[in-house]
């Protein structure tokens, strides 16, 4: 009850908690706001805002609604932003558990692998994945997912490593309790919860990566996203601004 009393008391996470309520208010009313494909034709190509009431914020260069790009962009963020996220967090969670409990040679071998994958910067990694295996919506959502793991698998380690000489532990030691009921049942519900609030940062960041991939024409274009959206206004920002702002 506390910490959800010193939650409220901070202005930033109130207006993060407001942002994030804006769009998920967006993704869902969405289809009942916009009823046709966002990436249909709507009407002439690049109608300024407010110029036809029909598109409240204008036309893209094909003409179609970018409100209502717009509004679906918000589900596709939150598809890939909260998936992206579980696939990073259950592999971080897992390697960092093992390597945290056992450590020694497993923790040595694990965090080498952790490393390596550290070495590249997480864009380029997720480049070389989606020119590898394609740009769809389901690639880029695992994709994203795997280069966002170490940062979770080193919380997760650090936790472990300071929770598995506890008392609660060796108790459960004592009472004959396998390593693996010792893992999951004992220490991770420990050593979640600053894994789960570290999971905000890693849902906006594969966001962003998604997005940057979508700027650069990387993503699936068949899908309506704030990326694709942005990188189509590209073309024309000198003149037509409004289809990326």
């Amino acid at each position: 009850m506390e910490t959800v009393k010193r939650y409220f008391r901070s202005p930033a996470a109130i207006v993060g908690l407001l942002l994030l309520l804006v769009v998920i208010a967006m993704a869902v009313s969405a289809g009942w706001l916009f009823p046709n494909d966002p990436l249909s034709l709507a009407g002439r190509p690049l109608v300024w805002p407010f110029a036809n009431p029909r598109f409240p914020l204008g036309t893209d260069n094909s003409g179609r609604d970018i409100a209502a790009q717009i509004f679906y962009g918000a589900r596709i963020s939150l598809l890939i932003g909260g998936v992206a996220t579980l696939i990073a967090v259950v592999i971080g969670v897992l390697i960092g558990a093992f390597a945290g409990y056992y450590g020694g040679w497993v923790d040595t071998l694990l965090m080498r692998i952790t490393e390596a994958f550290q070495t590249l910067p997480n864009f380029v990694l997720l480049l070389v994945l989606v020119a590898v295996f394609g740009s769809t919506l389901t690639t880029v959502t695992i994709a994203v997912g795997i280069v966002s793991w170490p940062a979770p698998a080193r919380l997760t380690r650090a936790e472990f490593m300071s929770l598995r000489s506890r008392e609660f532990v060796q108790a459960g030691r004592t009472l004959g309790m396998k390593d693996i009921q010792l893992i999951l049942g004992e220490i991770l519900p420990n050593a979640l919860p600053p894994v789960i609030v570290y999971a905000s940062v890693v849902m906006a960041v594969s966001i962003l990566l998604e997005s940057a991939l979508a700027f650069l024409r990387l993503s699936d274009p068949n899908v309506a996203s704030w990326g694709n959206l942005i990188g189509l206004g590209r073309d024309v920002l000198r003149v037509q601004w409004y289809v990326s702002a």
